[in-house]
């Protein structure tokens, strides 16, 4: 058995060989994150330099749009360095690392869109005591809460999966994942598997029922109340629930590609759905939001162009 502190690389099977092709994708690629980093960078200079945007909903999507700066870095990086490589390799260290990256950013993501669900139920269902519940320092907890707490958590499952005694160092991925790595352990992982599915019930079940929770009473307030309410309450959470939807779709696909044998599946297509949640969701929400909410959309065009 080969001991977890004695492998020093890993080395990425989902790679193959595409000739002069790998140009082409390293430029598509390139483009893709440099929208990612354009889009959601205007949104947070747009919302911290408008004093009128110094408001929860707008401070919660603040956040939301730094974590697709931090997850899609921990990513699109390293995808362009393996495409333009002919050794699909990488250091144990880095490779940690970016699992540390891409979970935080799963967690951050999901625990965001429930504080905005949670936000818009106040805003909907008490329009009068939203301003005495929502207050600045809420918020802030709200906000590091959201942050903090996925950091500490994803930390003990990388510590838990560092100290695995390791048979290989073969991933059949195109970046680190963590189930990729337990599953290469000839040592007892009943500690990771337990940690493992107690932190998913936390951070996934948690975060989910608030927001099957909020949603069921913000359509209960809709169906009794007003015709403008209702413009206000589908104005506000069309956006989020179709990021939410997107984020849902694309992690539904990783989970059953890390957890169940997808070998008849193309391998080009398995990739495909292995980067989807973590390549869209960074692009889908800038847009979205960018698009859908009228106040965030003159505030964008008015930096863009000059105007007052």
């Amino acid at each position: 058995m080969i001991n977890s502190t004695q492998v020093s690389y890993f080395t990425f099977g989902a790679y193959f060989n595409i000739g002069l092709f790998k140009y082409l994708f390293f430029l598509i690629i390139m483009c893709f994150y440099a929208l990612i980093v354009c889009a959601n960078l205007l949104l947070i200079v747009v919302i911290c330099m408008n004093r009128s945007l110094h408001e929860p909903m707008y401070l919660f999507l603040c956040s939301l749009f730094v974590n697709e700066l931090y997850g899609s870095t921990g990513l699109f990086p390293f995808l362009l360095v393996q495409i333009l490589s002919d050794i699909h390799t990488v250091s144990a260290p880095f490779c940690f690392l970016q699992i540390f990256c891409v979970y935080t950013y799963v967690c951050i993501e999901i625990s965001n869109l429930a504080i905005m669900s949670y936000d818009r139920y106040l805003a909907i269902c008490y329009p009068l005591q939203y301003n005495t519940q929502m207050t600045s320092i809420k918020v802030t907890m709200l906000i590091t809460l959201t942050w903090l707490y996925p950091f500490l958590g994803v930390a003990v499952s990388i510590f838990l999966s560092s100290s695995l005694q390791l048979c290989g160092n073969i991933i059949n991925t195109v970046y680190c994942g963590n189930y990729s790595i337990v599953k290469l352990a000839c040592s007892d992982t009943r500690v990771n598997n337990l940690y493992g599915l107690i932190y998913t019930c936390l951070v996934v079940f948690g975060p989910l029922s608030l927001i099957l929770y909020t949603y069921i009473k913000i359509l209960k307030v809709c169906f009794s109340g007003s015709k403008q309410t209702r413009q206000k309450a589908v104005s506000t959470c069309t956006p989020h629930l179709a990021s939410l939807l997107n984020f849902s779709f694309g992690s539904f696909f990783q989970i059953l590609q890390s957890r169940f044998d997808m070998s008849s599946v193309p391998m080009m297509l398995r990739n495909l759905l292995s980067l989807y949640f973590l390549t869209c969701q960074p692009i889908f929400n800038p847009l979205m939001y960018g698009l859908q909410m009228s106040k965030l959309r003159s505030l964008c065009k008015s930096l863009i162009f000059g105007k007052t």
